[in-house]
């Protein structure tokens, strides 16, 4: 786990910031990376962006069954 006191970080004047080294070690973000800012009510993170193979076998396992309820109609 990652100490985040130590990784406070400072928007600059276009509005860049920098990934902290150990961040950015931990999460395997390399130059070049795609990533995907999202704000989640005022929490801001940064996903990556992965290729379509990556998520092949994602759902493997999930139980689809839907059960009929008679009063669904």
């Amino acid at each position: 786990m990652i100490d985040m006191k130590n990784h406070v970080v400072t928007v600059s004047s276009k509005y860049q910031v920098v990934i902290p080294q150990a961040v950015r070690e931990s999460a395997q973000i390399k130059p070049g990376s795609k990533m995907m800012m999202v704000n989640y009510g005022g929490i801001i993170r940064l996903l990556p962006v992965l290729p379509p193979q990556a998520y092949r076998g994602i759902m493997r396992g999930m139980d689809t069954t839907i059960l009929d309820d008679p009063e669904r109609f």
